[in-house]
């Protein structure tokens, strides 16, 4: 680790310049007139943490707070912590109650099917006028996308198995969640969203280890005590918690040795191509919902082998997922998976992250009429990787990354500018 970490600042001596002076900032591209005042919620992904957590480095941000900097504008944001390696669909649920407010509920069917408590923590809403009147627009980056797509359908599709379960069980109750017929979210903003899955998540073993250096790397960036570092893995339904005077370490060690590894809820599972193909047979494109996905790429194509190779400017921690999935091939066990899946963004293919296959999709044109119930997406931004996305550029270790707040402010005007219900 402190070799990662001594590799970034040696970078930053010799690329920080030539960032801040000839970096490209995007262009506001388009006029527009806003039309709804609805708030914005951002959704972390896999390894993602809260406001409150990680000594103050922010994860949408770094050393900057988009959160704050929208609300300074006008805007009105708030910023969503889940559970940051569990499944696509506890952390889809624990997204409902941390938003409205309420006991985590994630259904007597499938805790009992997964061998986890039904409930979960208790929160108080961090905007408990939620409903169908009072809609929001969610921005996820990375699986936080695949999350906010999965509560979608939870809202407006419900719980069939849930519904079955609690039919066929009176006595156990159903969560007003899985009744479905709920219309509350006006847009889905992705980042970097692997909606196919990420090849480099084809191991257990490998991802579960990058798990584990990008806390490790993480903790050394937030400059705090490494023993008293403060990230929560959220895992209390699967009996899961960190000790009152349990070094962080130890706490780690404690997760990433535990059995839960082999669940298929858990977000290893989701994450892979296997996984994201299954989702997307049931995670619906909504016809009254506004899709937008945005796409980074940092590597180059190799001239001699044809491989996809990170560019210089790539996070180091970065560099080696870069490599596996500029590379990686299959044919047999799996979606195909040919040269088309190796440029990426350090952890996500492009290809993955433009759209779900097989839903409906258009590039994003300004001026063009933006249509509900199908994905726009935006032109793949080049040299631009997966944590450059969070606002965490090799510059950002030492300097706010303005650029970003620039990026978030111009996703949030196009977002409320967008016609109201």
């Amino acid at each position: 680790m402190a070799r990662i970490l001594a590799g970034s600042f040696i970078i930053l001596s010799s690329v920080l310049y030539v960032m801040l002076m000839f970096g490209e900032k995007e262009e506001k591209s388009e006029s527009l007139v806003q039309q709804n005042d609805y708030p914005i919620v951002f959704v972390h992904g896999l390894a993602g943490w809260g406001r409150d957590e990680v000594f103050g480095l922010k994860y949408w941000g770094g050393l900057n707070d988009f959160e704050a900097h929208l609300n300074a504008k006008g805007y009105t944001a708030f910023t969503a912590a889940v559970g940051p390696i569990s499944s696509n669909y506890d952390r889809a649920v624990e997204l409902y109650y941390y938003i409205k407010g309420g006991t985590v509920d994630y259904g007597a069917y499938h805790a009992e099917k997964y061998g986890h408590s039904r409930y979960g923590r208790t929160f108080k809403g961090i905007y408990p006028e939620w409903d169908g009147q009072h809609p929001i627009h969610l921005i996820g980056h990375s699986m936080g996308g695949l999350t906010n797509r999965a509560l979608v359908d939870l809202l407006i599709d419900g719980n069939a198995e849930e519904q079955a379960y609690a039919a066929a069980n009176p006595g156990m109750g159903l969560s007003s969640l899985y009744d479905g017929n709920r219309h509350w979210v006006h847009s889905v903003t992705t980042i970097g969203t692997p909606h196919n899955g990420s090849t480099f998540a084809e191991s257990d073993n490998v991802l579960s280890l990058f798990i584990k250096e990008l806390v490790l790397e993480i903790a050394a960036l937030s400059g705090g005590d490494f023993s008293a570092f403060d990230y929560d893995f959220k895992l209390d339904h699967w009996g899961i918690k960190r000790g009152r005077n349990e070094d962080f370490e130890d706490y780690l060690q404690r997760v990433m040795n535990n059995g839960i590894w082999s669940s298929e809820d858990m977000s290893i599972h989701d994450l892979d191509t296997n996984g994201a193909a299954y989702n997307n047979e049931w995670l619906d494109t909504h016809e009254d919902v506004y899709y937008f996905s945005h796409t980074g790429q940092t590597t180059f194509q190799n001239r001699l082998t044809g491989h996809h190779m990170p560019n210089l400017l790539t996070n180091p921690i970065m560099v080696q997922p870069a490599l596996f999935i500029g590379s990686y091939s299959r044919i047999q066990s799996g979606p195909f998976i040919d040269e088309s899946w190796w440029p990426n963004d350090g952890l996500v293919s492009t290809i993955s992250s433009l759209y779900p296959f097989h839903h409906p999709a258009a590039l994003y044109k300004p001026g063009n009429e933006i249509k509900k119930g199908i994905w726009n997406y935006y032109p793949i931004r080049k040299e631009w990787d997966h944590l450059d996305q969070m606002g965490l550029t090799v510059a950002s270790y030492v300097l706010p990354n303005e650029d970003m707040n620039d990026f978030y402010e111009e996703v949030a005007r196009h977002l409320l500018a967008l016609p109201a219900r």
